[in-house]
């Protein structure tokens, strides 16, 4: 009877720690989305940002590649419309850090 206990103790002790992680992941990762849009909409104006919220690369003409920093990181591929200075999200992707 103590084995299962102890047993016991020890997968809630997992499962707590499990449902803590995941929590702590999903609030990060909603932190790195709200990164992503704000640099999306501002990409026309990129000097509106502070420089550690987002990394910004031209891929070819009106194509940007937006990614943004920190532990999950998020990237993009943004359509830039010239007239307008309307910013279409075309994909986009998790970042694994190596």
């Amino acid at each position: 009877m103590a084995s299962l206990v102890g047993y016991l103790e020890r997968m809630t002790a997992l499962q707590m720690m499990a449902t803590h992680t995941i929590k702590t992941t999903q609030s990060e990762f909603m932190r790195a989305e709200e990164k992503l849009l704000e640099c999306e909409s501002n990409i026309s104006n990129m000097t509106a940002l502070p420089s550690d919220i987002c990394i910004v690369q031209s891929v070819s003409k009106q194509l940007w590649k937006v990614s943004t920093t920190g532990h999950i990181a998020l990237e993009a591929l943004v359509y830039l419309d010239e007239t307008t200075g309307y910013a279409t999200r075309l994909s986009w992707r998790q970042v694994f850090k190596e």
